[in-house]
Formats: structure tokens, sequence, C-alpha cells
């Protein structure tokens, strides 16, 4: 039976912590890794082959996002594995829970949620301070839209440029309705053309992209490594801004520079075909 005293997660599910803070924890999930590590570096054992921030962690890689190596993970002996909702597969982290790891869960939709996700994930799961990084993304983000409510998930849109926000190819899929990225963007006072589509990360044929005569068209590096060669080029007297998928799709201390590494890159879009070639801010 669960302990009805144990704190939860995002999803509101128990997680049975023990009577110390974690001293030994593996992260699933690249935002977190780079959160943990820049507030207690020493605290993280494990992380997954993509967690690539900060540039010399020195950890066990314990495979993939949607493909842990679960028996490595458990050889590692954490007392705590963070996840996310939308990056992890539930079958994982169920064998995690059953093998008697501590599993805590995120589920961030909108900037809001990070910052309230990654206070109670730092704070209360992990036993550590506030840290100065987090009252940084905070003021950083506090002066963007200011003078305006920045609009949530079904509130109205901004009146910047009719954006679509590709996020993979091959076959086109695009930003839609509820996603973190695409909060950031219409904080930053872009439209987005599929804000209220039914689906979060819809299939879309590019002539159909091409049909909503977007005004810009934003291309990140990941998931899929868009280039000024490989996206601008299929949307022909569109702007387009390549930008840093770091700072555009990661929660964690990439959220200080964030609005300002965005803010560049959108301001500076290239026409395909034309002078100059795009370029992102990538650090």
């Amino acid at each position: 039976m669960a302990d009805p005293t144990a704190p939860r997660d995002d999803l509101d599910l128990p997680v049975p912590l023990g009577p110390r803070p974690p001293r030994r924890v593996v992260s699933l999930v690249p935002s977190l890794t780079e959160a943990v590590a820049a507030t207690a570096p020493g605290m993280l054992v494990g992380a997954t082959d993509w967690c690539s921030h900060p540039a010399d962690l020195s950890v066990t890689r314990i495979g993939g996002t949607k493909n842990p190596d679960v028996p490595r993970i458990l050889a590692l002996a954490p007392d705590l594995v963070l996840a996310n909702d939308e990056e992890n597969r539930r079958p994982d982290l169920d064998a995690l829970r059953a093998a008697g790891v501590p599993v805590w869960v995120t589920d961030i939709r909108t900037l809001d949620d990070a910052f309230r996700s990654l206070d109670r994930l730092l704070t209360t799961a992990c036993g550590l301070p506030r840290p100065a990084w987090l009252d940084e993304a905070e003021a950083a983000w506090a002066t963007v839209g200011s003078g305006s409510t920045p609009p949530g998930p079904g509130g109205r849109q901004p009146d910047g440029p009719r954006t679509v926000v590709p996020i993979w190819r091959r076959p086109w899929m695009v930003l839609g309705r509820d996603t973190f990225a695409g909060d950031l963007l219409r904080r930053l006072g872009l439209r987005l053309v599929h804000a209220d589509h039914p689906e979060r990360y819809p299939a879309v044929p590019l002539p159909e992209l091409l049909s909503c005569r977007p005004e810009l068209v934003v291309l990140p590096d990941e998931p899929y490594r868009f280039t000024a060669e490989d996206g601008p080029e299929a949307f022909p007297g569109v702007p387009a801004a390549l930008v840093s998928g770091r700072h555009l799709t990661w929660y964690g201390p990439s959220l200080v520079s964030a609005p300002a590494v965005l803010r560049r890159a959108l301001d500076h879009p290239a026409v395909p075909g034309g002078t100059g070639s795009p370029r992102a801010d990538r650090r």
C-alpha cells in the first residue's frame, strides 16, 4: 500500500523516497540531467546517451530516452530516477518501480509548468536548495511580453507572424497544441498556425503546410537537425529562422539565456534563395 505521506510527482503518483535525500540519481531526460548537474553535479550517477549538457558530464550512460537499459540502471543502485511523461516509456518506468526504485515523473506543457516542476523536482524530490539559476530563468522570462497576458493553452494567440514550426521531416511533423516549445514561441509573439490542432505533434504533408501561407517558418536543430541546407528550401520565399533546439525545447538552465538566444534567431530569419544564411546560436 502506498505511503499516504509520500511526495507526489507531476502525475500525482506517490514517490517513496527514503528518509535521507537522494545521493545517487539517474536521469532519463537531457533537460533534467542538466538541471541536476548545474545544481548538485556529484548527485548524478547515470544519464542517457542524449544528455549532452554539461559538456563535461562524466556518468554512466544507460541508453536512450525511449530505450533505456533497465538492468544497467538497476546496477547503479540509484536512490531516484528522473523521467518525463512525454520523453520516456511507461513500461520502462514501471519496471524500475517494480524493482523498488523510486521514479519521479515530470509533465511539462508550458513555461509556468516548467518553473513549478523544476522547483519541486530539485527541492522536494532531490532535497536540494532552490538554485539561483532557476530564479534567473524566471526573471529572464518575466520581461518577455510584458504588458500583456502570456497566452496559455486555448488562450488568445498573439498578433505576430503566422508561423509553422516543423520538428521532423520525412514525414513532416509540426508543433500543434499544448506544447512547451509552442508556449515559448507564443510568449515571444509568434502566432502558431497549428496551435489549435487536435494533436500535439501532427504529421502534416508539405503541400498542406505551404497552403497555410505561413509568414515565418521556425526550424529547430532537434529532434530533427534542420540546417541552412536542409529545411528552408522546402518553404520557398518564406523567411526561415534556424533556432537552437536546446533553448526552445529544454527546461533547465538553458531557460536563463533562451529568451535572448531565441529572440536573436527569430529577428534575423533568412529567405531561402536570398542572401545570407540563417544561423542559430548554438551553445
